[in-house]
């Protein structure tokens, strides 16, 4: 496939592997079900938002910047993935958090920490204002700040998804659907686009972990869109071209429920494989909920893609409560 190759950064620790997952599989007496590992993207512990930052970082250094600013909650896997990435390049690293300022330092904290971030708490005020606060104060401390939106979800960072599809294809696994955990919509927004760009008829199903479906389908086909364009692909994505799930957002982001924990579970026990409580064990909980409804057809092969977060485990003292 005949794609623009844009400046990159080598992070990622890739491919990520494809693994058949026959004990979960047979439980289910259903679809059969593999899985992407990209909790093994190496950096940090892995996750989704390293294929991201390789191209971020790289724009990064080509305008010059010294400083990586970027927001999420506080236990954000981005950030501390962001904040890795700085420490490797040799960036200074400032992280917007919500959240409780005096939350216990673990997981994810306790790593933005040790990679040397400085934690800017939002503290009611609105994550993007004190985002461009942030950096309008960096930049006049000449800092040379570069800023990575939320989920590093433009279309440089969501065009990193577009060549993880193409990387998906040549590791040829037949599969007839991809789900996914869905949140700033990058990761579903480049798949999508790489399916798009390839011609390969897939379903993409992203199970919304915090947005409702209707502005998400719109927030990842614009996306969508726009990565087609970077690559010098064109093609128009509408909202119909999205699938969303938004069941399963039960008591709110971040909050873990029976669905979440039975997910963690069974991955877990049958499988050996760790699932984070907030996004891919929302999802997972969501994919094997439509697989008990009859919603995913029995005889489907299901790829669930694995987009990291493990150590947000560790933030979860309940989980077995």
């Amino acid at each position: 496939m005949n794609v623009p190759t844009l400046p990159r950064l080598k992070i990622a620790h890739l491919p990520t592997p494809i693994e058949p997952l026959p004990r979960l599989s047979a439980s289910l007496d259903g679809p059969t079900l593999w899985i992407k590992r990209d909790d093994q993207t190496g950096l940090a512990f892995g996750g989704n938002k390293t294929r991201k930052l390789e191209y971020l970082v790289a724009d990064a250094q080509a305008h010059g910047a010294r400083t990586l600013i970027t927001r999420g909650a506080a236990q954000s896997n981005h950030c501390r993935q962001t904040a890795a990435a700085a420490a490797r390049f040799g960036f200074d690293c400032i992280l917007i958090l919500t959240g409780d300022p005096t939350e216990h330092w673990t997981a994810n904290l306790l790593l933005d920490r040790l990679l040397n971030a400085d934690i800017v708490w939002t503290e009611g005020a609105a994550p993007d204002e004190m985002l461009q606060q942030t950096f309008d104060a960096a930049w006049a401390d000449g800092r040379r700040p570069y800023l990575i939106p939320y989920g590093g979800s433009n279309a440089l960072g969501a065009s990193a998804y577009a060549t993880a599809m193409l990387e998906f294809l040549s590791q040829d696994v037949p599969v007839d659907r991809i789900v996914l955990a869905s949140s700033s919509g990058g990761t579903q927004a480049g798949l999508l686009a790489g399916a798009k760009i390839a011609d390969y008829q897939i379903r993409i199903s992203g199970i919304s972990v915090d947005p409702k479906a209707e502005p998400l389908k719109n927030t990842i086909a614009d996306l969508a869109t726009q990565i087609c364009e970077l690559l010098g692909k064109p093609h128009k994505i509408e909202p119909n071209d999205v699938e969303v799930w938004d069941d399963y957002l039960g008591a709110g982001y971040g909050v873990l429920g029976d669905l979440e924990r039975h997910a963690l579970i069974d991955f877990a026990r049958m499988e050996g494989i760790l699932l984070d409580p907030v996004y891919t064990g929302r999802a997972a909980g969501g994919m094997l909920d439509l697989i008990y409804s009859g919603e995913f057809s029995s005889d489907e092969t299901i790829l669930f893609w694995h987009t990291g977060g493990t150590p947000t485990l560790f933030a979860y003292d309940d989980l077995l409560d």
